[in-house]
This record gives structure tokens, sequence and C-alpha cells, in this order.
């Protein structure tokens, strides 16, 4: 075993290493080149260049008729005729027929109260009344009988046929016919005026809309117990509140040292944060004439001069005050950016326009300035962020930072 030759079974590293070499640069060759055009890739692209601080603005949309604007305040919707409805007669509700939101028109039945008793009494009256007619017209009846006899022995005493005591008692009874039947008819009118009492109480069991309005608010259901007070326990006062919409005004505060800039009539403009894209036409309806010592203001009625439904009581508004009426076209909102946003290059209108955390520049059609800002006919869209005041270092593709606000 000892003398055996192994040598055959040895490898031969002359022949493998030079090959594995060749490999070995081939593969770290293709990785340096890799490497290489990364970084190329990376530096054109300002990869290693530092972020540039920049101040941004979002396109949004602005109308024309800010321009026109002499005066800002703010304010609420209020209806200039509401009424909180309330029964006359303390009672218990059997039956309602409104809830919030329901328009109702003047004399519109909204509840009902219960009213046995009160109809009871009613009926009474128109049994009285029936009961003083008819003894009315019995009276009527004897003064008939009464006045014919007594004109017979008026006739027979002249002629001596008769007794001057036979005639006394003709007389008298003649007299007692016609203050009877002047009694029976008192009665009548009494009883007519209880029947007619009657019914105006029995209607105070039906709660009625004094105008044309809608419901506010349901402040009580059937079941509740009503009074004109509100006294009693577990009673209520107000069956429902409601309100003419068609009399909404804006009531806005103005500072006392601002009111040289407003006058009765003064054309407005009134937004609302309910409908922020809708501007309203107004008017200067009422300066009131009294001030608020507490806030050194004074209040100021704004009407709509076109009601819309959307409008609802109690919305907060912001009044525009105008220098002149805004045209229908200067009431379109236009999109816009601050005029800082914009650079000229080479005859074009440029911004850049942030992407990320880098910008590209874009071109972009310009319209109108409007105040500090610019109208943008195309190239942007509404909510883009555009940077304002743009470094001169600022290139398309070049990295920012954002300014804290």
């Amino acid at each position: 075993m000892t003398g055996r030759d192994y040598s055959g079974l040895r490898i031969d590293k002359t022949r493998i290493m030079p090959q594995q070499r060749r490999n070995r640069r081939v593969y770290f060759g293709v990785i340096f080149a890799l490497v290489i055009v990364l970084l190329m890739v990376l530096g054109l692209t300002g990869f290693f260049s530092p972020s540039i601080k920049v101040d941004t603005s979002t396109t949004s949309l602005v109308y024309p008729s800010q321009a026109l604007t002499q005066l800002n305040a703010s304010g609420y919707v209020v209806p200039q005729r509401k009424a909180a409805v309330a029964a006359k007669v303390t009672g218990r509700i059997i039956a309602l027929y409104v809830e919030e939101g329901s328009r109702v028109k003047k004399n519109q039945i909204i509840a009902r109260l219960e009213a046995d008793d009160v109809a009871a009494q009613r009926d009474q009256a128109r049994a009285n009344l029936e009961v003083s007619k008819q003894n009315l017209e019995q009276a009527r009846a004897e003064l008939a009988d009464a006045k014919a006899s007594f004109q017979r022995e008026e006739a027979l005493l002249a002629q001596d046929f008769t007794t001057k005591a036979a005639y006394d008692a003709a007389e008298a009874r003649c007299k007692k016919a016609i203050a009877a039947a002047s009694a029976a008819e008192a009665m009548v009118r009494a009883n007519d005026a209880a029947l007619k009492a009657a019914n105006v109480v029995l209607g105070y069991a039906l709660i009625k809309a004094p105008f044309d309005a809608i419901v506010l608010t349901k402040n009580a259901d059937i079941g509740d117990i009503v009074t004109p007070i509100g006294a009693a326990a577990n009673a209520k006062a107000a069956v429902v509140t409601i309100a003419d919409l068609s009399s909404l005004q804006v009531e806005a505060d103005v500072a006392e040292s601002n009111l040289e800039a407003i006058k009765m009539g003064q054309p407005t403009e009134v937004q609302l944060d309910a409908i922020p894209d809708t501007r309203f036409k107004g008017a200067i309806h009422m300066i009131v004439p009294t001030a608020d010592r507490t806030k050194a203001t004074v209040m100021v009625k704004v009407k709509f001069l076109n009601m819309d439904s959307r409008i609802l009581p109690e919305m907060s508004a912001k009044v525009a005050f105008l220098s002149r009426e805004a045209s229908n076209d200067e009431q379109q909102p236009r999109l816009a950016i601050p005029q800082k946003a914009i650079r000229v290059r080479n005859g074009n209108t440029m911004v850049f326009v942030v992407r990320g955390n880098r910008v590209d520049e874009m071109k972009v059609s310009a319209g109108h300035q409007i105040g500090d800002m610019i109208e943008i006919n195309s190239g942007l869209t509404k909510g883009e962020k555009v940077v304002i005041n743009p470094p001169a270092k600022l290139r398309n593709g070049s990295r920012i930072k954002l300014i804290q606000q």
C-alpha cells in the first residue's frame, strides 16, 4: 500500500488561476463602470447639489371683484322676521303637523291642543243662543197681540164703548210686551257674543303660522303641555320657531373708525363659509344708528339682491363693501397665482411648480392682474404649489426645501 503513486490526483493550478483572474477583472470592471455611470446620472440630476430653500404658494380661485373692495367685515345671516309660535292658552298637544324644515303658509295650522271642555262651552253657548232666539219670537208675538189689544181699547174708549180701566190695562200690557221684546233682543245679542267668544277660545286650540315661513326648530311634541308663559312644571312655551327666509339679511359689525367708508345702498358682495365658491350680490339696507361700546362697532344690515335656497339662517358670512357694483363677469372666479411667482425667460412666461422635493419649470399663459395676483389662463390647475420669488440659481429639476411658514 505504501508503494502507490498519488501524484496523478493533484490539480494543476497553473492552468486554472489565469482564467479566474481574467473573470474577476471583467466582473470588477463592469461594477466600476456601473458605479461611474450612476454617479454621473446622480450628478446630472443634482443629487449631490444642496437643496435650495424656497417659499411657495398654492394656485387658487380669485374674483376680479376683489379689486373693488374698500372694506371687509364679518357677520351672520339673520332673518328679519322670526317668531317663536306658542299657544294662547294652556293645553296638551294632541296633533303636530310640522317638523324642522317644513314650509308653512300664513294661517296654516301647525298644531292642535286638547279642547274638549272649550268645545262643550261653545255648544252650550250655541244652545243658549237658540233658546234666546225662540224667546225673542215669543216676545214679538206677545208684543203684536198687546199692540192690537191696546189699539182696540183705544178706539172703543173714544166711542165710550169701554172703560178707562180696561184701556189702562191694555196700555200697560203693551208697554210690558215692548220691554219684554227688547229684553229678548238683548239676550239674543248677549248669547251671540258668548258664542263668538267660545269660538275664539276654541280657536286658541289651533296654533297657526303668523306668516309664510320655514320651521327652524320644533320645541314640543304630541303629549306635551304648552302654556303661554312656560312657568308650569314640565310645560313648554314655544311649540316651534319659524323664520321668513325671504327676509334674510347679513348683520355685520363695522368698526366705528370705518363708518365713513360706507353709506346706505352701497353695493356689497357676500361670501358664505358654507358656499365658498359663490359670491352673492348685496347692498347696505340699514346702518343701525347705535354703537356697541364694548366692541366699538356699529351693526350694518346687508340685504341680498338675489336670494338663493342654499342661504340659511345663522350662516357665517363675510361682506366686502365695494366702490361700485360688480358686473357678472367680475363675479366669475379666475385661477390665479401671486405675481411674484412669474418669471419671463426668452419671451415666455414661466413658473416653477413643486413636484415632491424638486421643481419643474412650466410655461403658462398669463391674463389680467387682480390685485397682487395674476390670472392664469392655461398651464396650471387649482391646488398646485408654485415657487414665489424663485432664486436666480433655481433651475428645472432643482432640489428644494420648503421654508416653514
